[in-house]
């Protein structure tokens, strides 16, 4: 196990508030530009995911002009993507996963997005492993241990590969896990990232950046349901 992050752990944890904060937390902001400078200026990366009513196109420009596009990705359906088809930014794309993965192998741009408690989620992360990929654990489903063991599964393939992985986890024993893996593998910090949601596990947040670890920051605008 890798040194102890510094500072106190919070109790933001499914076990805390009786579901999983990852999919449920609803904190929405209405300045997604003014919020990614923000968390720039913090050390970490962000994910934005436009709200219903936002303009893609109007976020990029004001990511480019805040100087912090390069910092940024955006959280896409596969529909969303292939009818806006945003120039200039990183995208994760989630949805069908044949579409999704298509569109990933014809953009190193796109991000395609794996849900550890789908079926077949662990042969789509080894066809994946030489590419960017963020792992997600899903919603909560029966058999919690169950879900974790699926998740750690990919995240094994995928620490293993030369891609770049993104690893969306609240969970203090997972998040320790990735760290592991990530080391036992002789993987750089920048070679790849935790994802964690804006608002949930801020103090984990800040000792991961303290620590050296790559960040990335999952933010919902508040402009319209998404």
């Amino acid at each position: 196990m890798g040194a102890r992050l510094p500072g106190r752990r919070t109790r933001d944890t499914p076990e805390h508030y009786g579901f999983d904060v990852l999919i449920r937390t609803r904190r929405r902001t209405d300045d997604p530009v003014g919020l990614a400078r923000t968390l720039v200026a913090d050390g970490c990366r962000v994910a934005i995911r436009p709200g219903a009513t936002d303009d893609v196109g109007t976020l990029v420009d004001g990511l480019v002009a805040a100087g912090v596009a390069a910092s940024c990705e955006f959280d896409l359906s596969v529909d969303r993507y292939v009818t806006e088809r945003p120039a200039g930014v990183d995208v994760a794309l989630a949805g069908s996963p044949e579409a999704a993965d298509e569109l990933a192998a014809a953009n190193p741009r796109i991000r395609a997005v794996v849900v550890a408690d789908e079926p077949g989620a662990e042969v789509r992360c080894a066809a994946l492993a030489s590419r960017r990929v963020r792992l997600v654990r899903g919603g909560l489903v029966p058999g919690r241990r169950g879900s974790d063991l699926r998740f750690v599964r990919c995240l094994n393939v995928l620490m293993a590969g030369d891609g770049h992985p993104a690893i969306a986890a609240t969970d203090p024993r997972l998040i320790a896990i990735a760290g592991e893996r990530a080391a036992w593998n002789g993987r750089p910090p920048d070679s790849w990232e935790h994802v964690v949601p804006y608002g949930v596990r801020t103090e984990e947040r800040q000792r991961l950046v303290a620590a050296g670890c790559a960040v990335r920051v999952a933010v919902r605008s508040g402009r319209g349901r998404a």
